[in-house]
């Protein structure tokens, strides 16, 4: 039997060198900014907008397109004429509306996702309108203007009712005007497939001459320059639109008191403000722009309520407003830009590179707000050696 060796008497082990590893003498580290250059956010936004076409012109080369020819196809196809840009014009209608409603909503920072719910309650209410109210032998200077007042007050209503709820009791708004837009699909739905379809389809009978929006191709017997242009009085509606809330917005109490909210809520609060009644009083005013567009659009364009009236409408008018950097006059270039978006990517693949193009301008604007409160600053580490 072999005596155990003690411990001590083992040899001690040769400690070996540890691999040298490289180690970047610099990293990365972000400051809050004390204050944001004015330019900056217009630049992260044009950035976003590059990085997106960057992006797409990418995966159109990967799937074996050319993306210098996509883009010049879609540019030439929505503002190649003037033909062309009166279509491009149509679209970017809803557009300014819808983007104004989601503007109106996140300056209070009231996330208001449901502009294309009150979009389509307020194509019901103009249809409502139509159906019930009006025969095809009425005056057009009463119909529309009704028309357009019940699409309004249909929108607020629904956009009331998150308002009430996040107010009163703080239900998120987030949630409730997402799933309000689900309701309203099928509250139309309801209708369409129903009492108001046209022989069983998915869509009401065409809307008499009285409750069509009038377009400046109507005019082309006085005025020959306005032949085949497309352009409805929906377009003027929104830009009316935007001088008004501009003007609300910078120039009246009110406009001050969202500002404020959206700023400090707790020091608007301090200072007296209802938030409350503002919280719905601003919910309503958004749901009721976005409702006029649903208006408008069966007027001037579709001329009937039916399933599909939009191509997510309320859903780009969040990159709208967000692109606009909640700036009223801003949304208007910023819509015809979408607008453009939407005629020209259907002349190569309908929707799916306009809907990619979106998502990718909303996550580099959701990215591009780093940039904006932070300053991204280039440090030597400090290496840091074991003893």
């Amino acid at each position: 039997m072999t005596t155990p060796t003690p411990y001590s008497l083992l040899p001690t082990p040769t400690p070996r060198a540890s691999p040298r590893r490289f180690a970047f003498p610099y990293r990365l580290e972000l400051e809050p900014r004390m204050t944001t250059p004015r330019w900056l956010p217009w630049a992260t936004s044009l950035g976003s907008v590059v990085f997106a076409l960057v992006v797409g012109g990418l995966v159109l080369a990967y799937v074996g397109g050319d993306p210098i020819d996509a883009y010049a196809h879609i540019f030439n196809a929505a503002f190649g004429n003037p033909g062309v840009l009166s279509d491009t014009l149509v679209k970017a209608s809803p557009l300014i509306l819808t983007g104004l409603a989601c503007l109106i909503a996140f300056r209070a920072r009231l996330w208001n996702i449901g502009a294309e719910g009150q979009f389509f309650i307020g194509a019901f209410g103009a249809t409502f309108v139509v159906q019930q109210m009006f025969d095809k032998d009425a005056s057009p200077w009463l119909v529309i203007p009704t028309m357009a007042l019940m699409g309004f007050a249909c929108g607020a209503l629904w956009g009331a009712i998150p308002g009430f709820l996040r107010g009163r009791f703080g239900v998120n708004e987030i949630i409730t005007t997402l799933m309000m837009n689900y309701i309203a699909f099928f509250w139309n739905d309801f209708f369409i497939y129903g009492r108001w379809s046209d022989r069983g389809f998915q869509l009401t009978p065409t809307f008499p001459k009285n409750a069509w929006m009038p377009r400046l191709s109507d005019f082309a017997d006085q005025f020959p320059a306005f032949s085949g242009i497309t352009i409805h009085a929906g377009l003027f509606l929104g830009l009316a639109a935007t001088v008004a809330i501009a003007y609300l917005l910078f120039r009246t109490r009110w406009g001050y008191e969202i500002r404020l909210i959206g700023d400090n809520a707790r020091a608007a609060e301090y200072a007296g403000i209802n938030i409350v009644r503002n919280t719905v009083f601003v919910l309503a005013l958004s749901g009721g722009l976005a409702g006029l567009a649903g208006m408008a659009e069966v007027s001037g364009v579709v001329h009937r309520l039916q399933e599909r009236i939009s191509p997510g409408y309320g859903f780009t008018a969040i990159i709208v407003a967000w692109l606009a950097k909640l700036n009223p006059w801003a949304v208007i270039p910023v819509a015809i830009v979408f607008g453009g978006l939407i005629i020209g990517s259907r002349e190569i693949q309908p929707s799916g590179l306009s809907r990619m193009l979106q998502g990718i301008v909303l996550f580099a604007i959701i990215g591009s707000e780093i940039l904006n409160r932070y300053r991204v600053r280039l440090v030597r580490a400090q290496l840091s050696q074991s003893l």
